[in-house]
């Protein structure tokens, strides 16, 4: 455009902002919005070298009205938003302006400055005339412009223009704080400012605001906002004013103790009782806000001393005690809390994820405050624990669907009974670490104790709590151990538990909760306090051989639950011969049971284990008709007591103890003592059953097997909802969960024994390695016994059970082998199910990416979407379960526990979106991974699993695997010579086809174009074909290959800086690095540079020391 028309253009612009819109409170938004970016656009394009008085010309603009005042605040927000905010322009140019911006600051603040208070000034005095009633408008939204725009520039601007006049700006947002159309621009520049990080020197005039004035004006808007009820607009404003104060306190905690020198405030106890009103406020969201800030208030080495932080503890546990009590659904009306709520939350189960995080972060603050004040946290837990008893249970509206008398999740007393018990829980735990043990309150707790045990309630919810209860004091009962067995005996009558006697009605999720919580318990206890629980031993035994003896009075689950806790006392005999002698008695009904005749025959026949668990039965009631549930659960009997028995045995902790007790058979040639567990003689009699049962499991997935199931069990081996659930990240209904029973019809609960005996018979492989170690590794022909069961029919098998066999059993087999066992066992397994798994994602993936290719086109909706999402996510899942296992099995400890978190929540897939780049992995290959990678085949399938992986469609599978495996692996085989042409193109095309595929990820871009460049630097001076690779990357430039190549295989030359290396490098690839959707059909807007006014002059040397010899520069140098 020619000079005379950059100038015609921006006199028509300026004539338009001048006379050109309608009146400010007249015209519509988006014709100013429109008009500042036109104004914005020619700035970013002429100032300041073609446009000098741009700042002039603006300012004179704004002396002609509100209307152009207001339209001049947008620009100068507009342009600060593109310039720093989103850097929307070219670095020569934004430096430019952003330097011209921050030379003007001082007059550009004392105008945003004079703007604002003119305005706010004029707003005051003619809001009081009703005459002037426009003329105050059009002034107040002049000051909401120039607040707006003051929080575009005080995020970035230098701290001294904020802090100038004596902190006249904090002082005028802190009056603005009281007027309520302006309350909310002023309290987000506040909260910009109180947020700032940087020098701490620069951030101490901020404690300005912990003055009288500043705090008076906080509290008094927070008043008056809060007292009309709730209104949209003042609970905005509460919010922004909960941050101020939380990010006060941040700036408190980062300040005081440092080097800055600023003293703890003189007004702190002012603002402690500020904050503490928004942790008593009813929205759950404010209380919520100020956890983190009172955490860090407690955690501070200096504050957590000071007499006024102690003395409101008090009030912040009794905030607590409210707090924690779940109420304000956003459904119901029992709280105030429920108001607030729905502007919050979109439904309960938004509201019920929130207060779980919510307790979780509040226990954590309780425990904080209780180690500087135990005792007080500990008085107030037992007056409510007390005062709980007193009262009598109300169920409310909402009871329970399945019997009237008793609470549901929404009863009061329940909700009081839940919050109570957690508070005392917190309370504990950080009691017993703080005090000395002379100072512990133990009368106090053993009459708590006493009181708990002596409670009697039928409801199971209330009796789930009584539990926790009997567990948190239970630390008490160390210092008095003649009240164990009472507690025993509390527990034992809860393992027991029923609403109604001999009921023969399924038990709904609540009473079976109680009773796997009292074995949890009894566990707990036996684990935690073994020496306290071992001189009631018999006692305890005697108890549990009562309770086994009688067959349908406890679920299989519950008997190996307290057979589990036997063990674990038994391991404190702390002797081999007495200690196998007990195991045996313990485990012989189940033995005989497993071992006899008939259940040989049924676990190793496909058929007769069918019939003899009943699903090739036609049945006429789905929800009660269930003839072999007997047989089912005596099967789930013997396979939870070996998994329990492998699980919980061991022997000491102490080697002279183990030796002293029989434990050890032997020393490895490295020294390390061989260890005998004495459960490992039962547990291998039984083994043989226990692959015959896996291998019959497997072969259920045959299609002619899967025929055979009766009608009513047809889908008997799929997925239960909850799994489906999980997987797709679907939230679980609230209420519903504790009052049905946990499987509705025969068909549910053989869904859940097929998925459950699957994952617990693989569970007790995966723990035989650490459990009994040489006992198990060194047992005859055990890769071919594994090999014929637990991997046969595997075609078969589908992604969700597949994938536990890989998490639960192999993963642990291959970390607890010793290196002695790698080439008997483990690679024989390896091998065959690498090369195996290999082909079957390569299968998956494949069908995926035909299905997304054809997903425009009139397919027949055989298949609905819900189905698919499922199959894909599992195939993620398995994905990313392969890739752990290579991880695991090849490389370094410290490249495998970065990968080892894998999948630890369904479906959690924030990470892929991360621009967090590991380092360039160092990892090194194990020596299994070693071992491996000398068999071809073996080699040839995790070279092609890893690479090809890269572009499949999961981001996290593949930022994991390019930042670990792929390197070590490829290192490991181009070291040996042996790679032909045609395999070298492969990787590097595979990288290349990655970086297609997830370049729009910055994480994932990052670590594929460190891993090409790290292939094509390493290979290209021995693989010429690599540049034809290079040269077919759409839009490179050939210039700058030649020169990169040149650069790269000349010797001679001194080697660029990595850094710079591998950016010229991204550059020459960046044809193929896939953009973000957003930016794929973005117009691309050139802006030219214009003459630099900012260059800066680099210093020369001085002649006669370049021209001198290299001794004489050392001489210069050095001389004195």
């Amino acid at each position: 455009m020619a000079r005379l028309e950059k100038v015609y253009l921006k006199n028509n612009v300026m004539g338009l902002i001048f006379n050109g819109t309608q009146n400010i409170l007249e015209e519509e938004s988006h014709i100013k919005d429109v008009l500042s970016r036109i104004v914005v656009e020619m700035i970013k394009r002429e100032w300041p070298q073609h446009w000098p008085d741009m700042l002039k010309e603006l300012d004179t603009l704004s002396k002609q009205g509100e209307t152009q005042t207001e339209l001049v605040m947008f620009i100068l927000l507009r342009l600060a938003e593109d310039v720093v905010t989103f850097q929307t322009l070219p670095a020569q140019r934004r430096r430019d302006i952003q330097q011209t911006l921050t030379q003007n600051m001082d007059k550009i603040f004392s105008f945003l400055l004079n703007t604002l208070q003119q305005n706010v000034n004029k707003y005051r005095r003619l809001k009081m005339e009703a005459s002037q009633e426009l003329k105050a408008q059009a002034n107040c939204r002049v000051g909401i412009a120039a607040l707006n725009t003051l929080a575009g520039y005080i995020d970035w601007v230098a701290m001294s223009h904020i802090t100038a006049d004596n902190c006249k700006l904090l002082e005028m947002l802190c009056l603005l704080l009281n007027e309520p159309e302006l309350q909310i621009g002023a309290a987000e520049c506040l909260l910009i400012v109180v947020s700032r990080k940087g020098k701490l020197e620069d951030r101490k005039p901020l404690m300005v605001l912990f003055g009288d004035v500043a705090m008076h004006y906080v509290l008094s808007s927070a008043q008056s906002a809060d007292g009309g009820g709730l209104v949209e607009k003042h609970y905005v404003f509460l919010k922004r004013l909960c941050q101020v104060l939380c990010s006060l306190g941040s700036q408190l905690c980062a300040l005081v103790g440092s080097d800055s020198e600023v003293k703890t405030p003189v007004n702190l106890e002012k603002y402690l009782e500020s904050f503490l009103a928004f942790t008593t406020h009813p929205s759950q969201f404010l209380r919520s806000s100020t956890q983190i800030t009172w955490g860090a208030l407690f955690r501070h080495e200096i504050l957590s001393r000071d007499p006024r932080l102690l003395a409101i503890i008090p009030n912040y546990l009794r905030a607590s005690m409210t707090n924690l009590v779940k109420v304000g659904f956003p459904s119901k009306t029992d709280s105030p809390s429920c108001e607030y709520s729905r502007f919050d939350f979109d439904s309960d189960e938004d509201f019920n994820c929130f207060f779980n995080s919510f307790r979780a972060q509040q226990g954590e603050v309780i425990r904080m405050a209780c180690r500087l004040d135990p005792k007080t946290g500990f008085q107030m837990a037992a007056e409510w624990l007390k005062y709980q008893f007193s009262i009598p249970i109300e169920t409310g509206p909402m009871n329970s669907k399945t019997n009237e008398s008793h609470c549901s999740i929404f009863s009061p007393s329940f909700v009081q009974w839940d919050a109570m018990t957690f508070f005392l829980e917190s309370i504990i735990s950080p009691m017993f670490r703080t005090l000395e043990k002379e100072e512990i309150p133990v009368a106090d707790g053993i009459e708590l104790l006493q009181l708990v045990l002596h409670y009697e309630t039928k409801d199971p919810l209330i009796l789930s709590c009584v539990l926790s209860n009997v567990s948190a004091l239970f630390q008490f009962v160390t210092y008095r151990p003649e009240f164990l067995p009472e507690v025993l005996s509390k527990l034992f009558a809860s393992v027991t538990f029923e609403v109604v006697e001999e009921s023969k009605a399924p038990r709904t999720r609540a009473v079976k909760n109680v009773r796997r919580h009292a074995c949890s318990s009894i566990i707990k206890m036996c684990r935690d306090y073994p020496q306290l629980v071992l001189p009631n031993f018999d006692m305890l035994y005697n108890h549990v051989k009562q309770l086994l003896s009688n067959e349908l009075l406890l679920t299989q689950m519950e008997k190996c639950a307290l057979m589990e806790a036997l063990v674990l006392i038994s391991n404190q005999f702390k002797d081999y011969e007495r200690q196998k002698v007990f195991l045996e008695e313990l485990m012989s009904p189940v033995v005989n049971l497993w071992l006899s005749e008939e259940m040989k025959r049924v676990l190793a026949n496909t058929e007769d284990f069918i019939h003899y668990v009943g699903a090739d039965n036609m049945i006429a009631d789905p929800t009660t008709d269930d003839s072999c549930g007997l047989n089912r659960s005596r099967i789930n009997l013997c396979v939870y007591t070996i998994l329990g028995v492998v699980k919980r045995a061991r022997w000491p902790a102490s080697l002279e103890e183990a030796k002293s007790g029989g434990f050890v058979a032997g020393y490895m040639s490295n020294g390390n003592p061989i260890y005998r567990n004495p459960c490992s003689v039962q547990i291998l009699k039984l083994f043989d059953n226990l692959l015959a049962l896996i291998r019959t499991h497997n072969n259920l997935y045959n299609p002619e097997v899967v025929a055979k199931l009766g009608e009513n069990f047809a889908k008997a081996l799929d997925m239960l909802d909850v799994e489906k659930n999980t997987i797709l990240g679907l939230p679980q209904p609230l209420l519903e969960l504790y009052d049905s029973p946990v499987y509705k019809t025969v068909l549910e609960r053989m869904q859940g024994f097929f998925c459950m005996l699957y994952e617990n018979c693989f569970h007790i492989l995966g723990s035989a390695g650490s459990s009994m170690q040489q006992d198990f590794y060194s047992v005859d022909g055990l890769a071919t016994e594994l090999l014929n069961s637990a991997f046969i029919n595997l075609d078969n098998i589908p992604d969700y059970r597949l994938r536990p066999l890989l998490r639960v059993f192999v993963k642990p087999l291959v970390i607890s082998c010793s290196s002695e066992h790698y080439e008997s066992l483990i690679c024989p397994i390896l091998g065959p199910l690498f090369t195996y798994l290999q082909m079957r994602l390569s299968q998956k993936w494949q069908v995926i990416n035909q299905r997304s290719l054809l997903c425009d086109e009139d397919t027949a909706d055989d298949n609905p979407e819900s189905q698919e999402m499922l199959e894909e996510q599992l195939v993620r899942l398995l994905t990313r379960e392969v890739m752990d296992l290579i991880a695991v099995c090849c490389v370094s400890k410290k490249g495998a526990e970065q990968t080892s978190s894998t999948v630890a929540a369904e479906g959690d897939d924030e990470e892929m979106m991360s621009t967090e780049v590991a380092p360039p992995s160092s990892s090194e290959l194990t020596e299994l991974g070693k071992c491996l990678m000398k068999q071809e085949n073996v080699c040839t399938a995790l070279l092609i699993t890893t690479f090809t992986s890269l572009s499949w469609k999961d981001t996290l599978s593949c930022q994991r695997t390019t930042t670990h495996l792929c390197w070590p692996l490829l290192k490991q085989v181009f070291t040996g010579n042996t790679m032909i042409p045609d395999a070298v193109i492969w990787f590097f095309k595979s990288v290349l086809k990655g970086l297609e595929v997830h370049g729009q990820h910055d994480g994932c871009m990052a670590a594929l174009v460190h891993l090409a460049f790290q292939i094509y630097e390493a290979l290209r001076p021995r693989y010429v074909e690599l540049r034809t690779v290079l040269e077919q990357v759409p839009e490179i430039q050939k210039e700058s290959l030649e020169q990169f190549d040149s650069k790269l295989l000349n010797l001679t030359l001194q080697k660029v800086a990595d850094k710079r290396r591998k950016d010229h490098f991204k550059r020459l690839i960046a044809g193929c690095i896939e953009k973000p959707l957003g930016e794929q059909f973005r117009k691309e807007v050139h802006i030219r540079n214009l003459p630099s006014l900012f260059q800066k002059v680099k210093p020369s040397l001085e002649t006669d020391t370049l021209e001198s010899s290299e001794d004489g520069v050392l001489i210069t140098l050095f001389e004195s």
